[in-house]
């Protein structure tokens, strides 16, 4: 992606279904569930780099031991630091025993953290706010009753932290923050407390204590605990939580908005962001590979039983996001490649009437590197495109022979003119450095067009700001004196502001909506703007309020919109003439049919919050507030 956002989190969950001494004699180390983890969370690296974090506990340690053990780190790498000292207590375990020792389950677990039977691990990108330690996952609960220590860490953001956080307030709690990770961890932690007290109540009449805390951890309902907390939640969330005497849940929004998928056999249970990080740690079948269900929870028990429990009611359609198959998730995940190739094919008849079906004096390339495989779609269609011209010349034309030659040799023209040289993380900066930056992000091929006579067409996954194509990009490409350049979107235009996670939440960032303002005043409807705000600010943040920013786009065709982005992104003095050509809707649906969530691009939000998000992101625009709208 030219205009780089912030990837999602990932989450990585392994639960061992045997005790520890059963790996140890089986894989002859210790170390099979850490380097379980280590695989599944180095698969889904590119889900995050500003922090990671993993947990361990331990199930059926005898009192007077640590049974919870965490690490979390922000440094550069932050992975490579977390699995280093995890490398490093075992080293140190392996120097202090006996041979017998260091494969010795009881000994491991009572002198040594990091040896229990669950595993959690969290990739993080932070969508806003600070990236300080304490920021990242997992999140620690703590409590002398193990079923009561509560660690939790998850890719997901809520609409609705202010409710949450008054629901809180309400039930007698002091939150630290006002921010969805302690809102969400706190109101899972008093339900957590609340089913403990209510199984003590049940059993202190017939049981001594240590009696009853044993009770509690066969009795106690996980089930009923995810259903009175989540049942005010608003967002896109794959959450992962673990309670401290052994049980373990994996809750995925009702919307499946966030992904969650997993696998299970006897030994094991691993659960994950991406396909390919489980197909890779375990090496087995990808139709084994199993998605949690919408508003359901995976429920691991205390044994390691598993069931898949619906906790909220789902929402219907499923509206899971469209840009993890776009751009977030690899596409080492078959599914996904397929799904990239085909919204790459599906551009052929726009970009065949953008270059005037020139195939001739037309070169292809594609932004590095998440653009590839739209790449290879493009081209698989122009190929298909060739195939049939030539059929109708052969059959129709009737060609001589040297006629024929040149219509069976000839073949598209490809050439890597964009080159990514340097990695400058652009997103992380603020504005003003962001523009001095991207200039130098790309660097390009000289001497392969043929000037004044050549077409370029470049395929991106997504557009954002357009920032990279008119700072950069466009300019680098203009060098080559070509006579066209056509930049070509797999995805269509963004025009709303995610609320569930992604990194795109003010409504100026997108290069959409600034060609709207554009058109707005060039057609004389800038009126709308006002009209809209008036809308937004009587009627935004009632409960079933519509996205009334549909609005200001409803007057305009997308070719409409896509000709204003063109002149908004082409730079002053670029000689060449510009075309941004972007996805359809209809198209993206066609290539992804499993995948409905497109907010970003038509503005239909999955939930109730999403709507009072964008009026609230364009009250903050009009009103020139650079904060986030949830």
């Amino acid at each position: 992606m030219s205009d780089p956002i912030k990837h999602e989190c990932g989450i990585a969950h392994i639960r061992l279904r045997k005790p520890l001494q059963f790996y140890i004699d089986k894989y002859n180390t210790p170390l099979y569930g850490a380097n379980k983890l280590l695989l599944l969370m180095k698969k889904m690296q590119n889900r995050g780099q500003d922090g990671a974090g993993i947990a361990n506990i331990k199930i059926g340690l005898e009192p007077g031991y640590r049974y919870i053990s965490r690490y979390r780190s922000i440094d550069p790498e932050p992975l490579n630091k977390i699995f280093e000292k995890v490398g490093k207590k075992f080293g140190k375990a392996q120097k202090e025993s006996t041979k017998e020792q260091f494969h010795s389950e009881d000994y491991l677990k009572r002198n040594y953290g990091f040896t229990g039977e669950i595993w959690l691990g969290h990739l993080r990108y932070g969508t806003h706010g600070k990236n300080g330690l304490e920021s990242c996952h997992p999140f620690l609960r703590q409590n002398n009753w193990r079923s009561r220590n509560l660690v939790v860490a998850g890719n997901f953001n809520m609409t609705n932290v202010d409710e949450l956080f008054d629901i809180l307030v309400n039930l007698g709690q002091n939150p630290k923050e006002k921010t969805d990770t302690v809102t969400v961890m706190e109101k899972i932690g008093h339900f957590l407390d609340e089913e403990n007290q209510l199984l003590f109540d049940e059993f202190k009449d017939q049981y001594n204590n240590l009696e009853i805390t044993a009770k509690i951890e066969e009795e106690l309902s996980v089930l009923n605990i995810l259903k009175k907390s989540f049942k005010d939640f608003d967002g896109g969330y794959a959450m992962v939580g673990l309670m401290g005497h052994g049980a373990s849940f994996v809750a995925r929004d009702p919307a499946g908005i966030r992904p969650a998928y997993y696998y299970a056999d006897e030994e094991i249970i691993m659960v994950a962001s991406e396909k390919p990080a489980i197909k890779t740690a375990i090496n087995c079948n990808y139709n084994d590979i199993k998605e949690v269900l919408p508003g359901h929870a995976l429920i691991i028990d205390k044994d390691g039983g598993l069931t898949e429990e619906q906790f909220v009611d789902k929402l219907l359609p499923k509206k899971s996001c469209t840009f993890e198959r776009i751009y977030f998730s690899r596409s080492s995940d078959p599914d996904i490649y397929r799904e990239r190739k085909k919204l790459g094919e599906l551009l052929v008849p726009k970009v065949l009437q953008a270059v005037n079906f020139d195939l001739k004096n037309t070169i292809f390339s594609y932004i590095p590197n998440s653009a590839e495989t739209a790449f290879l779609g493009l081209m698989s269609g122009i190929d298909e495109y060739l195939i049939k011209k030539r059929k109708e010349i052969i059959i129709d034309g009737k060609p001589s022979p040297d006629d024929l030659d040149q219509v069976l040799s000839f073949k598209p023209r490809v050439e890597k003119l964009v080159i990514k040289d340097a990695k400058l993380r652009t997103f992380i900066t603020g504005d003003a450095e962001r523009d001095e930056l991207v200039a130098n992000v790309y660097d390009t091929t000289y001497e392969v067009v043929n000037k004044g006579k050549d077409n370029l067409v470049v395929i991106d996954d997504s557009i954002v700001r357009g920032t990279t194509l008119e700072k950069s990009i466009l300019t680098l490409l203009d060098k080559l004196d070509p006579k066209k350049v056509v930049i070509v979107s797999s995805a269509p235009q963004i025009r709303y502001p995610d609320c569930y996670g992604i990194d795109m939440s003010r409504m100026k960032d997108f290069v959409a909506f600034r060609a709207v303002l554009g058109l707005l005043e060039d057609t004389g409807r800038s009126h709308l703007l006002d009209e809209v705000l008036e809308k937004c600010q009587t009627k935004g943040f009632e409960k079933n309020a519509p996205n009334y920013v549909q609005e200001l786009y409803a007057p305009f065709t997308q070719e409409e919109i896509s000709a204003k982005i063109t002149q908004i992104v082409k730079p002053k003095g670029m000689k060449a003439d510009l075309e941004i050509v972007f996805q359809s809707v209809k198209n993206l649906h066609k290539a992804c049919p499993n995948h409905e969530g497109d907010w970003y691009f038509t503005g239909n939000f999955p939930t109730p919050g999403g709507n009072r998000v964008v009026n609230k992101a364009f009250i903050n625009y009009m009103k020139g507030v650079t904060m986030r709208a949830y």
